[in-house]
């Protein structure tokens, strides 16, 4: 068998790693419902998850009419709040999560995560799972930053996908041929403008048909990913 070609795979974790919509959901219901609005189907939330909770929020409310700005931003402080205490209700891995994190490991892959969820929620997640020491780095949609807008810097922008193969690099002391796994627009985006290849996992919360978000692959389950790399 010929050898490995990346030494190094970034994750993203909702819809990818993780299903997470369950609590999502529950946590954008208790925010809607504190400000008034009626509650959305917990299915609904998988159509809303991308960019981080504040715009699947923002999404979810103006929806329904939409909220001035400074009532938002506390509904959205709520939201966060309650979020921290219930993030790992009903999220689990996807089946087959641990399995490809086993086999990546055994052929010497270093692993990140990089997702658009604050970085001390993906944290704790991945704890509650078991799978946080399994990564060599956890970048969040806070990890960098904000940028000169005042936005923090996180997918679309190539920046978190850079940083995630500078701490694979570091980790692995020799430079990273980092391939990334991700389920929609941001995922693809980020890694085209970084340059690296991107599978699209086809069984999470695409925001597009999987063919026609613009990976170099597409996977219906985990248990693709070795095979799907090995082919690009």
């Amino acid at each position: 068998m010929t050898e490995f070609p990346y030494n190094a795979v970034g994750f993203d974790l909702d819809g990818t790693l993780l299903d997470t919509f369950r609590d999502l959901g529950a946590a954008v219901n208790h925010a809607l419902e504190l400000g008034g609005f009626d509650p959305v189907p917990v299915d609904s939330s998988k159509d809303l998850i991308g960019g981080g909770a504040k715009i699947m929020l923002a999404r979810a409310v103006d929806a329904q009419g939409g909220m001035p700005e400074d009532e938002f931003r506390k509904l959205y402080k709520q939201m966060l709040g309650y979020y921290s205490e219930h993030n790992a209700v009903h999220t689990c891995p996807y089946p087959g999560a641990e399995a490809v994190i086993d086999d990546l490991a055994d052929l010497g892959v270093a692993m990140v995560v990089v997702t658009n969820k604050f970085e001390e929620f993906a944290r704790s997640i991945l704890t509650q799972v078991g799978l946080a020491n399994r990564f060599v780095g956890i970048i969040g949609g806070n990890s960098l930053g904000r940028g000169d807008d005042g936005k923090y810097i996180a997918k679309p922008a190539p920046d978190p996908i850079y940083d995630a193969a500078r701490r694979c690099s570091d980790h692995l002391g020799a430079p990273a041929r980092l391939a990334f796994v991700g389920d929609s627009s941001y995922d693809v985006n980020a890694a085209r403008g970084a340059g690296v290849p991107v599978v699209v996992a086809g069984y999470g919360y695409c925001d597009n048909a999987p063919s026609e978000l613009g990976g170099d692959a597409v996977i219906d389950s985990l248990a693709g990913l070795i095979p799907a790399l090995r082919a690009l």
